[in-house]
């Protein structure tokens, strides 16, 4: 038997407080030290608003592997798959270099796992090689 392993991200960081203060302090120096209209300002500040939001509801992400289950959480949304029903997981390298793991079932139905609940590749594949799941590796995968 092999050990669990899991894993959890909170939406509520330091660096999305910090990157939102700052933008907010940017729009206030433009309003007072360059008379900027208050609609363009409004106007700059509407795609700070989802940061704003995972602040305020810090969402948790993350994903559970066990002797029988992996389980995936992304904010509200979650599913899970037993580890007999997987055949492979795919685990594909974008142009930024930034992972998408598809668990392929055996009957031929895919379920791509959110990117808010992904580990670190090296430790995904870590767990999954623990649990005897085979892994597919694909990089440079564009789409």
């Amino acid at each position: 038997m092999s050990e669990g392993f899991a894993f959890v991200r909170r939406g509520r960081s330091l660096r999305a407080a910090v990157m939102v203060v700052a933008t907010y302090a940017a729009l206030l120096a433009a309003w007072i030290g360059l008379g900027a209209a208050p609609w363009l300002l409004a106007l700059l500040a509407l795609p700070t608003l989802p940061a704003l939001w995972e602040l305020f509801s810090d969402p948790r992400s993350g994903l559970r592997l066990t002797d029988g289950r992996l389980d995936w959480r992304a904010g509200a949304r979650g599913d899970g798959v037993a580890l007999a029903q997987i055949d492979r997981v795919r685990i594909d390298l974008r142009w930024d270099r930034s992972p998408r793991v598809t668990v392929i079932l055996r009957d031929g139905k895919r379920q791509r796992l959110p990117d808010a609940a992904l580990p670190p590749a090296a430790d995904l594949e870590r767990a999954l090689k623990a649990h005897g799941i085979a892994i597919e590796r694909h990089p440079f995968a564009l789409f």
